[in-house]
């Protein structure tokens, strides 16, 4: 090797670590074998991960591992900016304790066809601490091989440290008015604030507003500042605090896999497997809107006959077929929701069958309820439609959560100072 490869090499492997630390990290399973993902506040489900900084609340984590045999893990914590990159920051800046540890607790399933090993545990440790407010990162990797990740969780840390008013009100352009839906923020000082930060001052240049639909990573906005009033920062009446309303969410239950249940037209055991096949999907985007009540893109492990649903759950392929006499050729459908990590990506991908003149997806999903939607992406976007399949309806009872960062000039870290969820 002459001098120049070498060095070539030297210059590579050293901008490797800078092209990691760049990456936006999401809510991913790097592996097929890893199922049913929940991170949530105190063990409540369908609560977004979100701790108050100097609380002695604690996330649970839990998940499954499919096959017999159990193995070691660890997971480790990393505290990251407001755009979900890893920053700078070391471990004993962050955290009292340690920013790696074991996972504990694991029991293996217990008659059921598909065999899973199911770990849980409980974050920080009882021994450790978090320092700083801000975004975070979980990483579970296995306990020989601490560099191939199992699967990446997103949680958040806030102080609370300015007062936050947001509200949803009719779109500022009146145009749509029945279909969309505008997210309007306030932020003021919070004179309860007895924190250890000092509090921010309200300099529009130091803070960044994000709003969050549902669990959609695919259409988060951040707001523009437009205004104050009495002093607060406003952040309405711009095109960014508009969003589309969708439509009640799609949803199936496969707690019973002795029947069929709600949404599923069949169901059934073959080859050592548990097989269903949910009724066929409708476009909606024509429809009338329907209120009922579903879990905003959620899901929920239940089992009918079985005493523990998280070991005695078993795992079903689950079959969603959508009837359509042509494909779409300047887009993809996607199922969205917890059960795909809310992405839009290959195994979200439902694929034409011109055979069956339908699209159709397999998931492998473990007993229980769970919500989607169907979005339209076209080719080269990367935000999902729901007017294409599902329609959009102002009275959607969406969920909406802000985040509200803060970085002064003095400041090494994106502080996050405030989350508000409607």
């Amino acid at each position: 090797m002459n001098r120049i490869t070498g060095l070539i090499l030297v210059l590579l492997a050293a901008m490797v670590p800078c092209a990691v630390r760049a990456q936006v990290v999401t809510d991913s399973n790097w592996t097929e074998r890893v199922k049913t993902v929940v991170l949530c506040r105190n063990g409540v489900e369908l609560e977004p991960p979100v701790l108050a900084l100097g609380s002695d609340d604690r996330l649970l984590l839990r998940f499954d591992v499919l096959g017999a045999e159990t193995e070691s893990y660890r997971y480790r914590i990393q505290h990251c900016d407001s755009h979900w990159q890893v920053d700078d920051m070391e471990p004993n800046e962050y955290i009292n304790g340690f920013e790696e540890e074991p996972i504990e607790n694991y029991n293996s399933s217990f008659t059921t066809l598909t065999d899973y090993v199911n770990f849980y545990q409980y974050i920080p440790s009882r021994y450790s601490r978090l320092l700083l407010s801000g975004n975070y990162v979980l990483y579970v990797v296995p306990q020989d091989y601490p560099d191939s990740i199992l699967l990446t969780r997103r949680f958040c840390v806030t102080e609370g440290s300015v007062a936050t008013d947001a509200i949803v009100t009719a779109p500022y352009d009146n145009e749509a008015i029945f279909q969309r839906r505008e997210v309007d923020v306030k932020v003021d000082n919070n004179r309860d604030y007895t924190g250890e930060m000092l509090p921010p001052q309200l300099n529009p240049a130091y803070f960044r507003v994000v709003v969050q639909q549902n669990g959609r990573i695919d259409n988060m906005r951040e707001l523009e500042f437009s205004g104050y009033d009495r002093g607060a920062l406003c952040y309405r009446h711009r095109k960014a605090n508009l969003f589309w309303g969708g439509n009640t969410f799609r949803y199936f239950d496969i707690s019973n896999i002795r029947s069929a249940m709600y949404n599923v037209y069949r169901i059934e055991e073959y080859g050592g497997e548990w097989f269903a096949l949910l009724k066929p999907l409708e476009d909606r985007s024509r429809g009338h809107y329907v209120m009922e009540q579903t879990l905003n893109g959620g899901m929920k492990v239940n089992v009918w006959d079985r005493n523990n649903k998280q070991t005695e759950a078993d795992y079903v392929q689950v079959n969603f077929v959508l009837p359509m006499e042509y494909p779409y050729m300047n887009g993809s459908i996607h199922v969205v929701g917890e059960l795909t990590q809310w992405h839009l990506d290959e195994r979200s991908r439902m694929e034409y069958q011109p055979d069956r003149k339908a699209y159709t997806l397999r998931l492998q999903l473990k007993q229980g309820y769970y919500a989607y939607q169907l979005l339209f992406v076209p080719i080269g976007e990367r935000e999902g439609l729901t007017a294409t399949l599902e329609g959009d309806h102002y009275e959607t009872p969406n969920s909406y959560t802000v985040y509200v960062y803060y970085r002064a000039p003095s400041d090494r870290y994106d502080r996050l100072v405030a989350v508000r969820v409607l």
